[in-house]
């Protein structure tokens, strides 16, 4: 048995002073005033393994061209069979950044250039290979607002209006929807064939039936009300991600009251398309006030994913605390991932993967000197 001492220690709920953090193997066994076992670090901070809860890491991969990158399948506008984790390749040097600096896990997701996109991946960032680093999957990946409609020149059937794209999700939940019905019914021999579905209509019937979250893409408040008219015509369990252009507290407030979590972000970037008109930080304040839940992204490479903690500056700025803060990178979006039961606190029978810091992470200056994943010390400054 291993443990680390830290005179700060961020646990995802609270924070300890002058705690111990003990750990066999992948899982952490004990955490306190009391050390247990061999003494293999000290540090002024611990932090629980940061989660990026929507990336394009290992898609669209540092220093090659834009032109090779994978993070969107241009075949038609609604293709639900893709699954990102076939085109992630874990040489991307981004990985080794991201897990310098304490994020050691992401969701990696296929653009948002369809109307439906694919399966996306919750990976850890050291596997050998994609097999080996799958934790979980997070849901389909959806978008609405202004990208499907941007993508008129790909191939396939492709929507030249926000109402075209929804009324080819629309037709799809509906086809499949209709067999499903039939088929509860009861359905004569010389139909069965007909009400079959396809490999990729038994993705949508995921959908229809909630075993599978819809991961959609939407900045503008009118693109989640048009999202919020689709989830609530089929019965889809949604998440909204981005959601920066909203500047009003009442889409928040509805998404609270439905308990649609909002994987925000990122910041930092430049309003380079109409979808972010009104991005601003100030809209935090807002998303803060409605108790709406809500987790961070970086949608690397739109941000690099090794600035997570950066952009929570900003939050800090709106009022949050230093353990709120770091619980939008650990706990929160671990829950909203649905891996909360391994990952996103540092508790007993969790795993142990953590960041021992020099210093207050929030201080420019300050950096991790080891990260440990699982039990495994991934990073150690100096070697």
């Amino acid at each position: 048995m291993k443990c680390f001492h830290a005179d700060t220690l961020y646990t995802g709920r609270e924070v300890l002073k002058n705690a111990y953090i003990c750990f066999n193997g992948q899982k952490i066994t004990a955490v306190g005033a009391k050390r247990q076992g061999e003494l293999a670090g000290e540090f002024a901070v611990v932090t629980p393994a940061f989660l990026d809860a929507h990336t394009h890491l290992g898609l669209a991969r540092a220093g090659e061209p834009s032109g090779e990158a994978e993070y969107n399948e241009q075949m038609d506008s609604l293709i639900t069979l893709p699954d990102a984790l076939d085109s992630i390749q874990l040489d991307d040097s981004s990985f080794t950044d991201c897990i310098e600096m304490g994020v050691l896990y992401s969701c990696v997701m296929p653009g948002s250039g369809n109307i439906i996109g694919g399966l996306s991946a919750v990976i850890r960032h050291w596997g050998s290979d994609t097999t080996s680093a799958l934790v979980a999957r997070a849901g389909l990946k959806a978008a609405v607002g202004y990208n499907p409609m941007s993508t008129r020149e790909w191939k396939g059937t492709r929507p030249n209006t926000r109402m075209g794209a929804m009324s080819i999700l629309r037709g799809k939940l509906w086809a499949v929807r209709d067999k499903l019905d039939k088929r509860r019914k009861g359905r004569t021999a010389a139909k069965a064939a007909d009400l079959e579905l396809s490999a990729a209509e038994r993705v949508i019937e995921q959908l229809l039936t909630r075993k599978l979250r819809m991961r959609t893409h939407a900045h503008k408040a009118d693109d989640i009300a048009a999202l919020l008219r689709i989830a609530d015509e089929f019965g889809l369990d949604v998440t909204v991600d981005h959601a920066g252009d909203v500047h009003q507290v009442e889409i928040f407030a509805e998404l609270r009251r439905r308990g649609i979590p909002v994987i925000f972000g990122p910041l930092d970037s430049f309003a380079y398309k109409t979808e972010l008109r009104h991005e601003a930080w100030r809209n935090i304040k807002m998303m803060i006030e409605s108790g709406v839940t809500f987790g961070l992204m970086s949608d690397h490479p739109v941000t690099p994913s090794r600035q997570l903690l950066l952009q929570t500056r900003w939050f800090l700025r709106a009022g949050l605390t230093k353990q709120q803060a770091i619980e939008l990178l650990t706990r929160t979006n671990a829950k909203i991932l649905g891996v909360d039961d391994r990952l996103g606190t540092l508790q007993r029978g969790k795993w142990a993967s953590m960041a021992g810091w020099n210093g207050d992470p929030f201080e420019l200056a300050s950096f991790p000197i080891m990260v440990v994943g699982e039990g495994k010390v991934l990073f150690e400054e100096g070697r």
